[in-house]
């Protein structure tokens, strides 16, 4: 074979979004090639649409009936899988990490958070109702039951300057609740949100309870706000401009908005049931108390 000085070029893996279950291309046929702090080109990577977001919503609404009705210890069963998948791919997310100008020890410590954040989860799936719910007192012949239900399909745009932990993070406690979720990667850094949504789709998760896309917040935070079948909107971004306008459109179908511009993800108060209750509606019953031999049941 004849030797040639030629540099060889690299075939650039193209990362596609995860909708449904599945890893189509974008509806645009757009794509944006990822770059790192060296200019150097990592991959190609879809620019979302307005309709990809739309398709991601229709499975969203329709993963939403099974997995809000899944009994609690079945989704931290499934939680703690996802973690052993990424335990099992470290290496990979390791990879990708310092491609995107992690050093290795922190991209080492940054995966191994993820594992045990997504662990931290699945222990609460079947605690938090029993936490954060109560028996009223009323002053009728009634027992009152307040408990906690998933809000709905929940559209979230990850921290941007952040590739794996933040994403994690903020898909963790949106799925953990019941909820089904749309969440916008890292423009900037996303690699690991599609190998992510590649763990997602080999773990035990229905397709649809989970959808990622990437692409541009600025073209695609509109449509994460005003679509009509969303329930919930979360703002992860200091951006005070964008979170007007979530409020504005939220508005629309009143659906709730959740900024965490200030949460630090890489510590401590980057977890917590409270973000499971975030995204929960509090559901209160009435039920009268029967009368037993003519005299009335007491609590």
């Amino acid at each position: 074979m004849a030797k040639t000085s030629e540099k060889r070029l690299e075939v650039l893996k193209t990362y596609k979004i995860y909708i449904g279950g599945q890893f189509p291309r974008t509806e645009s046929g757009r794509y944006y090639v990822a770059t790192n702090s060296k200019n150097e080109n990592l991959a190609n990577v879809c620019l979302g649409s307005r309709k990809d977001f739309r398709d991601a919503v229709v499975a969203a609404r329709n993963a939403f009936g099974g997995w809000s009705a899944r009994a609690a210890f079945n989704r931290g069963q499934i939680l703690y899988r996802i973690a052993e998948m990424l335990e099992g791919r470290k290496a990979q997310f390791i990879d990708e990490l310092m491609k995107q100008d992690s050093t290795k020890a922190l991209a080492e410590s940054e995966v191994n958070l993820c594992i045990d954040r997504l662990i931290y989860y699945s222990g609460w799936c079947d605690k938090f109702q029993q936490l954060f719910s109560s028996v009223n007192p009323v002053a009728s012949s009634h027992f009152n039951f307040s408990v906690p239900e998933p809000t709905g399909v929940v559209a979230a745009i990850a921290p941007q300057n952040d590739s794996l932990l933040g994403l994690v993070s903020v898909i963790a406690p949106i799925i953990a609740g019941g909820n089904t979720g749309i969440v916008l990667a890292s423009a900037t850094k996303p690699l690991c949100a599609v190998t992510f949504a590649e763990v997602l789709n080999s773990s035990d998760l229905p397709g649809g309870v989970v959808n990622i896309l990437t692409g541009k917040v600025g073209e695609l935070v509109p449509f994460f706000a005003d679509h009509m079948d969303v329930n919930a909107t979360v703002f992860c971004e200091a951006d005070a401009a964008t979170q007007k306008l979530i409020k504005e459109k939220a508005s629309l179908n009143v659906k709730r908005v959740l900024l965490y511009d200030k949460v630090k993800w890489s510590t401590a108060t980057g977890q917590s049931p409270y973000f499971i209750m975030d995204l929960q509606e509090i559901k209160t019953t009435w039920h009268p108390i029967e009368n037993i031999g003519g005299a009335k049941a007491g609590y």
